[in-house]
């Protein structure tokens, strides 16, 4: 079983749903992995500090033109979706930063003038932590080509295993990467008009790729009412609420696993693992 932990903005806890729900598969005996997709800015490593054991360099493809062989008839220029390549009268200009690697200009270059290179955007790591395996992606800095590289991290995952995969936060392209073909969608939010908002968005994204969801409220607390109304409304199951406790706040400044070292939440998330492994083939939620 694929679970992508997801959310429409940044700070409501997907990290800390991720990991407390990897190690809590992992107490209870089950095959379980962690892939840390957030590549722009990874943090699950904090929280469950794995012993990394393998870290490769991931590039992606771009045009190489021989000069020699190019006739500068421009149908690399045509083809290309993204401006990476540009003819002139008498050169070729490539933008390597705009190139989404999809091989147009090579495939239907007349004069069989391209060939492909491979640019380095980031690196795979793999390790393990408490049992289980970790695979996180890390975007180099400046580059903007997130989908590759957690496409990546996700082609790592043990197919035999429970996955969880934390994914950026919003809903733009790297988002729905992370989140396609998985079996099951958490989209974490927070008890405010700026946590229903986003959520209204997240809620569109996960409908338009048929993918069964529920959502997992941090802080739950706090706030007003409107967020439970509108699930109900809706029909959305709520399969968890954290609430807003000073302990939580503490051991998540320490980098501390909530289910392990505040022993009165564990429950929490025993009870979520449990929901989770008979929502799998559940109808979709529209």
């Amino acid at each position: 079983m694929k679970i992508a932990i997801a959310s429409g903005k940044g700070g409501t806890g997907k990290t800390t749903i991720a990991t407390n729900l990897a190690v809590t598969f992992s107490l209870q005996k089950q095959p379980v992995e962690l892939l840390d997709c957030d590549v722009e800015e990874p943090n699950c490593h904090i929280f469950l500090k794995p012993e990394i054991e393998v870290s490769n360099k991931f590039g992606v493809t771009v045009p190489q033109v021989n000069r020699e062989k190019c006739t500068y008839c421009g149908t690399c220029s045509e083809v290309c979706q993204y401006s990476a390549i540009v003819c002139l009268k008498d050169n070729v200009l490539v933008f390597p930063e705009m190139c989404h690697g999809c091989g147009g200009c090579l495939r239907f270059c007349p004069a069989h003038a391209i060939t492909e290179g491979i640019r380095e955007i980031g690196r795979v790591e793999k390790g393990r932590t408490r049992g289980f395996h970790f695979v996180q992606g890390r975007l180099n800095v400046g580059e903007v080509l997130v989908p590759p590289l957690i496409k990546a991290v996700k082609d790592a995952h043990n197919p035999q295993a429970i996955t969880i995969i934390d994914a950026p936060p919003g809903t733009s392209c790297p988002v729905i990467e992370a989140v396609k073909n998985t079996d099951f969608v958490i989209l974490v939010t927070e008890p405010t008009p700026f946590g229903l908002h986003d959520l209204k968005l997240a809620l569109d994204m996960v409908r338009a790729l048929d993918l069964n969801f529920a959502v997992a409220i941090n802080r739950s607390d706090i706030g007003d009412q409107k967020l439970k109304k509108y699930c109900t409304d809706q029909g959305i199951e709520i399969v968890l609420e954290i609430p807003h406790n000073r302990r939580i706040a503490e051991a998540y400044s320490r980098g501390e696993i909530i289910c392990e070292n505040l022993k009165d939440y564990t429950q929490l998330f025993s009870g979520l693992a449990r929901r989770l492994m008979t929502l799998k083939n559940a109808p979709l939620v529209y």
